[in-house]
């Protein structure tokens, strides 16, 4: 074997080639390592958001959809006391009627921005237990409860939604009364309404749906009964944690772009460190061959030239990791549900290793192979 400091010495030959192949392997790592957190990111939050022993009712039709969602106001009522197997939370049933709405707020010193409204009652807490009010109290009639990602998702400073600031929705002002956490879900980018306001602001008199907390995961085949039973009310009954699944299974083509796109620009980046490589190597045939001259066999010299280039990738991989942990780790992304959180978890820095590797080690074989399969006497006389 060559010793390693001949390869550390042949990366030094020529610094800006060096410069080249570390940041084009910081590039493509950067990229995948942007690509793999954006995909888990949306997933996490939307798989997230959804609880197995949560049940929704909705209209027949609207299974994708409960903002296109529309039941009658009684159904509340009437689920509370026909489904079987609804939890109690402090001696009352665990229903939750609600109004889902896509509208424009807007703001005195801002531009007027797009948020997921929701109407609901106080009994909204029993059935989405992760909710936490960390600030303020939960809305009366004018006020609003904010989501902490809020102000992110309408792309306002966090000091602008805050207990006491001002709203306006339909030409009427709302103050906001607290701010509420519900980690790891869509909720918080959402703007909580009471719901007699934003039915009355709306011009609705029917709810989105109503949301059932059970007392175990079995509770759907309960509230599916309920659903056949009435065919007055014309509902379907679905697990929150299926609905949510549907809806990432709806984002899925956006997800898939973020990897093409971080693909192919690293079948390009690949491609052109190719090119450089066999310059590179080109040059360095008679060196190859005087080595195996001296002693060196050829399976030798195609480590080192493997080292050599597993070095300078790895380089660039380390350097695309501290750029993702200081650009992407914590980076807030907003889409049409809300906003999710880009997070460099183990998973992701493991993919971003894995490419550094395989830039290396794709990118030496071919040069190498070129370099290599030359005659000696041949390559002597080059």
């Amino acid at each position: 074997m060559l010793p390693f400091t001949y390869a550390t010495r042949n990366l030094l030959r020529d610094p800006s080639r060096l410069l080249q192949k570390t940041a084009g392997a910081a590039l493509v790592v950067f990229l995948v390592m942007a690509a793999a957190s954006f995909d888990s990111g949306m997933t996490s939050v939307l798989s997230g958001s959804g609880s197995p022993k949560n049940i929704i009712l909705l209209g027949s039709g609207s299974e994708d959809s409960v903002e296109r969602s529309q039941i009658a106001p009684q159904v509340e009522t009437q689920a509370a006391a026909g489904v079987r197997d609804v939890a109690d939370i402090l001696g009352r049933p665990a229903v939750s009627g609600e109004v889902h709405y896509m509208g424009q707020l807007e703001f005195t010193n801002h531009p007027p921005a797009q948020a997921l409204l929701r109407g609901v009652t106080p009994a909204a807490f029993g059935v989405h237990q992760r909710v936490q009010v960390t600030e303020g109290h939960f809305p009366g009639p004018g006020e609003v409860m904010v989501g902490r990602l809020a102000h992110r998702a309408l792309e306002l400073p966090a000091s602008d939604l805050h207990p006491g600031s001002e709203v306006i929705f339909e030409g009427q002002t709302f103050t906001v009364s607290g701010v509420f956490a519900a980690p790891g879900t869509v909720m918080e980018s959402e703007v909580w309404f009471d719901r007699s306001d934003l039915m009355t602001l709306t011009q609705r008199n029917t709810l989105s749906c109503v949301v059932l907390r059970m007392k175990d995961a079995d509770g759907l085949a309960a509230a599916d009964l309920f659903a056949k039973q009435r065919f007055d009310l014309e509902l379907v009954a679905l697990r929150e944690s299926d609905y949510y699944a549907g809806l990432s299974r709806f984002y899925g083509p956006i997800r898939s772009m973020a990897w093409i796109t971080a693909l192919l620009i690293a079948t390009g980046a690949v491609f052109g460190g190719l090119n450089m490589l066999y310059a590179a190597f080109a040059s360095r045939i008679r060196e190859m061959a005087t080595l195996q001259a001296i002693g060196f066999s050829r399976p030798a010299l195609f480590l080192s030239i493997l080292q050599e280039s597993l070095l300078a990738t790895l380089v660039g991989t380390l350097l695309a990791s501290w750029a993702s942990l200081l650009f992407l780790d914590g980076l807030s992304i907003n889409f049409s549900l809300g906003t999710f959180q880009l997070t460099i978890t183990g998973t992701v820095a493991f993919a971003g290793l894995a490419t550094g590797i395989l830039l290396g080690i794709v990118g030496a074989i071919p040069p190498a192979i070129r370099c290599l399969h030359v005659a000696l006497p041949s390559a002597l006389r080059s």
